[in-house]
């Protein structure tokens, strides 16, 4: 009866029922510790850290003022005023009678000395109108003062009035003092001539007294053109 209760405990159990274990005595004494022997641990490889570049911030957009441009400040030309003339007296203008008394003397020497000079040098009675009648007869010798003498006296009178363009004034100054000069010397010459007892003036005195009639009309005829051009 027993064995076939161990074989039916076997079989149930799947196997041979082993022995109980036998209780060790209790030990007073701790065991002895064990020396742990240091395990190194495996380093990890660093793991590459990609960092970013800081991506700036968008800057604000800057509104500018609009600069203010200087204004050209444009001064009013000044208004010429014209200064009160305070007169005390009544002005008088100084009086040219003694200028027309001066004048008649040196007209009569500057007129027998131009006539008597262009007798020495060829000038005399011209028909200017041959062939009709008796013509009309002129002495030539007295186109010498009208055209030099008062060429000189208009072109003198047209510089100092002012009153002409520059160019104008310019030509007249210089023509009135060849003038001037020319009829000096026309004068010296006939009484030089006169005085020697000269009955007919040398070629070269000749020549230029010849020239004074068209030199005379080429000035005048100038300077008509440059006192009436605009300035």
């Amino acid at each position: 009866m027993a064995a076939e209760a161990v074989k039916a405990y076997r079989a149930t159990l799947g196997g041979t029922p082993t022995k109980p274990a036998k209780k060790e005595p209790a030990r007073t004494t701790p065991p002895k510790a064990r020396r742990a022997t240091a395990v190194q641990p495996t380093p990890t490889p660093p793991v590459p850290v990609v960092v970013q570049p800081p991506v700036p911030p968008t800057p604000e957009p800057v509104v500018r003022e609009p600069v203010p441009q200087p204004v050209e400040v444009v001064q009013p030309e000044p208004v010429p005023q014209t200064e009160p003339v305070v007169r005390t007296a009544p002005v008088r203008r100084p009086v040219v009678w003694p200028v027309m008394l001066l004048a008649a003397p040196a007209f009569v020497a500057v007129w027998s000395g131009w006539v008597g000079l262009g007798k020495l040098t060829g000038f005399g009675k011209v028909n200017l109108l041959p062939g009709i009648g008796k013509g009309w007869v002129i002495d030539s010798a007295i186109t010498l003062p009208v055209g030099v003498e008062t060429y000189g006296a208009y072109a003198l009178y047209i510089w100092l009035s002012g009153r002409v363009p520059a160019r104008a004034r310019t030509f007249a100054k210089w023509s009135a003092i060849a003038s001037l000069v020319v009829g000096a010397l026309g004068q010296v010459a006939y009484h030089l001539l006169v005085a020697n007892g000269v009955t007919a003036a040398p070629w070269w005195i000749t020549t230029l007294v010849a020239c004074l009639p068209v030199a005379v009309l080429g000035m005048g005829a100038a300077l008509a053109h440059l006192v009436r051009e605009e300035a």
